[in-house]
């Protein structure tokens, strides 16, 4: 290379350009410069080929030893997809820093290899604010929950400060594991903290509160907005939808549109849902012509969902299947899956069979589509069909999920599976079910043995009956809970007939409020009644 030669880096969108000079010009202040804004031009492009090039130079020049650049390397070929050579680098650098790490852990988060990244999380000498950010909303984005608020209350015990970033990340954790008590105490260190009125916040603790079962909180937090986006509305109007509080969604949606909030595609989702949870026919047509036609939405797979699933679940068998076939775009699995669902509902067998060829083909390995229609051939008596799709199941290697249900009680979660008599407290528990059993036969409960789909004499199904995992969360928080608390149970598949009527029965001999937040919605039992007026 002679003296005066400059190697130019051009790609487009790049304005000047940056040039690259010889080993004389490396003297000049600016050179450093140079090849930082060369770098950067490449990774915002992801041009990983011109990001070689800067590579080659610098290696070629002898600024290996530069912990600046060579983080600025590993960065560019990480957010270029380059991980191996990413990883090559970065297992060869001689000297690290805190950046160095985060580069890695943030880009492996981004391509979903948490356990990747917390692997490296775990080796790091020493961490900032954004290692443990990074690592948190890592666990929150691929589904482990537990994991981000472990992570999150070490992060306390380390003396760091959470920042808004964080307590967004943990606030979704606190949404779906139900963790109301640490959801609280994160609203207050906003409000302390000056995070309060941070929009992305409030929108944040609006979904953790709707998904905790506490309505009320969530519209506190929204009312009380200084400004609302449409995140902050159509997240209310779907709140207030899955607590059966339909009417108000759709008295705050007239109000959006009225002061010139102008909807999307998600808001359409919660009218929808509130629509569906109420059986709302014709409301649910309207809504779902008015996106294309006064605002020019164009229906996505998730709007057909919801419609596919109102007219199901009111009985519109044959409407919802012409619905689905004369859709401009290929239906899915939770489509067919919707029409399946109704076809349980209204037992009619041919067209699950139709409904269930389609969904094995494009989601073969989801367990719920089989037990569907494994349910719908026993409420027939078709014993042998039942155990052609249980041998179906074993030959694909799909397993059925168990019921599981969970209370939170004074921060702590305790799980509590269908049929589980390993709990150490468990004779305690059926002991207090018993004795609220004879006060429920009192007031006319007997159990609704129907739901129970197996082939077996009445006394077992009650016993299976009595074993379901709602129940036994419900009598530990009773024993465990002040009188008079509300009492919250997440569970991870539908409410059954039978608990349903059992909670109704039993929020009005304990006086308490019974919220039981299920695959599909709230249910909020009080005084012998449920939110859901029984359509569900």
């Amino acid at each position: 290379m002679e003296d005066n030669t400059w190697i130019t880096v051009q790609s487009q969108q790049l304005t000047p350009l940056y040039s690259i000079p010889t080993v004389k010009e490396f003297a000049n202040p600016f050179v450093n410069s140079n090849l930082s804004q060369s770098k950067q031009a490449c990774t915002q492009l992801l041009d990983v080929l011109n990001g070689r090039i800067v590579h080659g130079v610098i290696e070629k020049l002898g600024f290996q030893s530069n912990l600046f650049l060579k983080n600025s390397i590993v960065h560019l070929y990480a957010s270029c997809g380059e991980m191996d050579i990413a990883r090559f680098l970065f297992e060869k650098m001689p000297q690290r820093d805190v950046v160095t790490w985060n580069i890695m852990i943030t880009r492996l988060v981004k391509q979903e290899d948490v356990d990747g990244a917390f692997g490296l999380f775990s080796q790091m000498p020493e961490r900032s604010v954004r290692s443990w950010i990074a690592m948190i909303a890592g666990f929150v984005q691929c589904g482990k929950p537990k994991d981000a608020i472990g992570l999150f209350t070490q992060m306390e015990e380390a003396g760091l400060r959470p920042n808004e970033v964080t307590v967004v990340a943990v606030l979704a954790a606190c949404a779906d594991l139900g963790a109301l008590d640490l959801g609280r105490r994160i609203h207050d260190y906003s409000n302390q903290s000056g995070f309060g009125r941070n929009t992305h916040v409030c929108n944040t603790l609006i979904d953790m509160y709707i998904k905790c079962g506490c309505l009320e909180a969530a519209r506190r937090v929204f009312d009380d907005m200084e400004e609302r986006t449409i995140v902050s509305w159509s997240a209310m109007i779907q709140g207030l939808a899955m607590h059966g509080q339909v009417e108000e969604a759709l008295k705050l949606f007239a109000r959006m549109t009225r002061i010139g909030i102008k909807p999307n595609g998600v808001t359409f989702i919660g009218l929808l849902h509130a629509c569906n949870h109420m059986g709302l026919i014709d409301e649910g047509r309207s809504f779902f012509a008015k996106m294309t036609n006064d605002y020019g939405i164009i229906p996505q797979i998730e709007h057909y969902g919801c419609m596919v699933d109102l007219l199901s679940r009111a009985g519109l068998l044959q409407e919802a299947h012409d619905f689905i076939i004369n859709m401009p775009i290929k239906p899915n699995g939770v489509v067919w899956g919707a029409l399946l669902g109704g076809c349980r509902v209204h037992k009619h067998i041919e067209l699950a069979e139709e409904a269930i060829k389609n969904v094995l083909e494009l989601d073969p390995l989801n367990d719920g589509y089989y037990v569907v229609l494994s349910n719908i051939y026993a409420e027939a008596k078709r014993w042998e069909d039942v155990s052609r799709v249980r041998k179906l199941m074993r030959d694909q290697g799909v397993k059925k999920t168990p019921g599981s249900s969970s209370i939170t009680i004074d921060g702590v979660v305790h799980e509590f599976v269908a049929g589980d008599e390993t709990n150490p407290q468990a004779e305690e528990i059926f002991q207090r079910w018993e004795k609220l059993l004879q006060e429920m036969r009192l007031k006319g409960y007997e159990p609704n043995t129907s739901v129970v789909l197996l082939d077996m004499e009445e006394n077992e199904k009650e016993k299976v009956l009595n074993h379901h995992s709602e129940k036994l969360a419900l009598v530990f928080g009773l024993m465990k809970t002040p009188t008079r608390t509300p009492i919250r149970i997440m569970k991870n598949l539908r409410v059954c007939e039978d608990c349903h009527a059992a909670l109704k029965l039993i929020s009005g001999i304990v006086d308490r409020e019974i919220i039981v937040r299920d695959r599909n919605r709230f249910h909020c039992f009080k005084d012998g009644s449920c939110s859901c007026k029984d359509y569900w």
